[in-house]
């Protein structure tokens, strides 16, 4: 596995369907150094009706949205990934 030098660095790997179609659909980058954007815990958001995963910066760690619901805390909407 490819080692990652920088705490700025998001690594993913792309998974496949079995015809060749990448698993990804779509990525959008929400916060930026210029505009930070940052939800409460009532307003973690849901991708794609739940198809998606929202990632969030948190006070416990980097978490999905579905983990940020289940432990009530919100924090800054990094990216969202359907």
């Amino acid at each position: 596995a490819p080692e990652v030098k920088k705490l700025q660095d998001l690594l993913l790997r792309m998974r496949y369907a079995p015809d060749g179609r990448p698993v990804v659909d779509g990525l959008r980058r929400v916060s930026r150094p210029s505009r930070r954007v940052y939800v409460g815990k009532a307003e973690v958001p849901r991708v794609r009706n739940g198809l998606g995963v929202a990632v969030i910066s948190t006070s416990r760690g980097i978490l999905s949205d579905r983990a940020a619901r289940e432990a009530e805390v919100g924090g800054e909407l990094l990216c969202e990934v359907w």
